[in-house]
């Protein structure tokens, strides 16, 4: 791996950029004053081939990687309109199946996860268990007549569960040999009796909404299991590697798109004789938010070629250092960009101050910072744990 990038990689960027610069930051704005999804735009992205990028060309996918869908994710929140369902249905649930699935799974969900005409919503998060993902109380048990498999148990913070047709369940079974519960992963369709939602009342401006699901003895059939009942945890990570990636391509592209709105307006806006971004007081902040976004890229990146090179314990630290890296830029640069143009950065005309609490979603989710510097403390660093 290197620090330059291929030149069908700039290419793959200048493309998907042409696309974002069609719907931009106030299409955004629009889908979601409308309370609908942005269906053209994921429409258009599918037949451009960017939703499938990561997934096998035999099963219409693109045949790249994680590394090839972060650079569509990053360019379309650099234009302002990014698509929080790539990180969901193509890079945690499209991989998983890809790496895991059964063949009559692939054949099911790959080719219209790649299309756009099916989406796959993703749960693990449950109310008690937070960032801990080995407390985990979603369970299933097998019903020794039928061979089914029976799910129970709650989920919350599930993004696009409205529009998804299955959501792949992260629950729990047990060994039979030591009692204890190990991770396996469910595909659940949305219209599964006994599976229910209620959506989360979010101050998020976004037009992917936010569930709790409820699984009451959801009875699934033998095939609905992910892959190797005895993996646990290695199929687990195969999708939340992507996941901190790509939430890193989302991050970084925020950031440039706000980064870009306040250098635009500081090269413009003259209050005395000199453009404000003539002071090192405007221009200094911003020249460290854009060295602090280049900087998380390149780990993102690293981490996208580590993945995608098959080194899933090189691209797990890789990809929580990425994440953690983009989501703190990622939150200075809005804030830069927002105080930069000082009561403008408030305003609907220059679309920046809703990226405020967007932003810090990716300090947030799919896991925090302090557990990101938890795992470098222990994992990198081989420092003793306080829990």
């Amino acid at each position: 791996m290197t620090g330059i990038e291929s030149e069908e990689h700039k290419a793959l960027r200048t493309a998907v950029a042409t696309l974002g610069t069609r719907y931009g930051r106030e299409y955004i704005a629009t889908v979601t004053r409308e309370n609908r999804h942005p269906t053209e735009l994921w429409s258009d992205a599918a037949k451009l081939g960017y939703l499938g990028a990561n997934l096998p060309e035999a099963y219409g996918g693109g045949g790249g990687g994680i590394t090839e869908l972060s650079i569509v994710l990053e360019e379309l929140g650099a234009a302002g309109c990014p698509l929080l369902m790539l990180i969901v249905s193509p890079a945690i649930c499209g991989t998983v199946i890809a790496r895991f699935g059964t063949e009559t799974q692939k054949q099911e969900w790959l080719p219209g996860i790649a299309d756009g005409t099916r989406t796959m919503a993703f749960g693990i998060t449950e109310p008690d268990a937070g960032s801990n993902s080995h407390r985990i109380t979603t369970t299933a048990r097998r019903d020794p007549d039928t061979g089914d498999w029976l799910l129970t148990g709650r989920k919350v913070f599930i993004s696009g569960v409205d529009i998804a047709d299955a959501v792949l369940i992260v629950g729990r079974t047990e060994d039979s040999r030591t009692g204890r519960l190990k991770p396996c992963l469910f595909i659940v369709p949305r219209d599964a009796e006994g599976f229910s939602r209620r959506r989360i009342d979010m101050e998020l401006d976004s037009p992917e909404k936010q569930f709790e699901l409820a699984l009451d003895d959801v009875r699934l059939p033998a095939g609905a299991l992910v892959g190797d009942e005895d993996a646990g945890l290695l199929q687990l990570f195969a999708g939340l590697n992507p996941e901190r990636i790509m939430t890193a391509a989302f991050a970084i592209g925020i950031g440039r798109y706000a980064l870009d709105v306040a250098v635009r307006y500081a090269r413009e806006r003259t209050v005395w004789k000199e453009p404000i971004g003539a002071h090192q007081a405007v221009a200094h902040p911003l020249a460290q938010a854009h060295i602090d976004l280049e900087l998380a890229r390149l780990m993102m990146r690293k981490a996208a070629a580590l993945y995608d090179a098959g080194d899933d314990v090189g691209a797990g630290e890789a990809a929580n250092m990425a994440k953690y890296a983009a989501g703190e830029a990622c939150v200075k640069a809005v804030d830069q960009a927002v105080h930069t143009l000082g009561g403008n950065g408030l305003t609907r005309e220059f679309g920046i101050a809703s990226l405020i609490t967007v932003a810090r979603v990716a300090r947030i989710a799919p896991v925090s910072r302090e557990m990101i510097l938890n795992y470098v403390s222990h994992q990198t660093l081989g420092l003793p744990k306080s829990y």
